[in-house]
């Protein structure tokens, strides 16, 4: 199945779609692909509302509009760098919690969890870039946000249950 058809089918059945990647093998290369390929749709996502910060929209007051390009190089290095370095912390940080709880999971389980539920809840993320460049920070936008990370944690949290069932 393509990944474009488990992303759609993780925000309906995410337990479904995390058994079926771990039945794959482990692989940390393919859970690296993942993450990254999360982390990159994110950072395009933010590149219409980095447009709108450049433009001096949104900016508190008497702050100075900074070039595209620095906003630009500052999110690139934040979400493909940063950001991966930072999920591989919490991914080693939810293994032990869960291990504290019983789980039966692998580290490469809870790892690849997390990082699907980037990958997976991406769609949304770029739906509230689209909308917080367009838009602004609006009521509209901020539900956007709140379902982006709903439908995250969503995933994340049946993600993780299906890989520490230990099945």
């Amino acid at each position: 199945m393509s990944i474009s058809n488990d992303v759609l089918r993780a925000w309906v059945r995410p337990r479904a779609v995390m058994r079926r990647l771990l039945d794959a093998g482990e692989k940390e290369n393919r859970a690296l692909a993942i993450l990254m390929a999360g982390c990159l749709l994110i950072f395009v996502g933010q590149w219409p509302r980095l447009v709108r910060l450049s433009e001096g929209f949104d900016l508190p007051a008497g702050a100075e509009a900074s070039e595209l390009s620095q906003l630009i190089a500052y999110s690139l290095v934040s979400w493909l760098i940063v950001w991966p370095l930072i999920f591989y912390i919490f991914a080693g940080i939810t293994l032990i919690l869960a291990r504290a709880v019983k789980g039966r999971g692998t580290g490469y389980g809870t790892r690849l969890a997390l990082f699907w539920a980037v990958l997976a809840s991406s769609p949304a993320a770029l739906l509230y870039g689209l909308l917080a460049g367009f838009n602004g920070e609006t009521i509209g936008t901020q539900v956007v946000g709140a379902v982006w990370l709903a439908g995250f944690a969503w995933i994340w949290v049946q993600s993780l249950r299906e890989s520490e069932s230990g099945n």
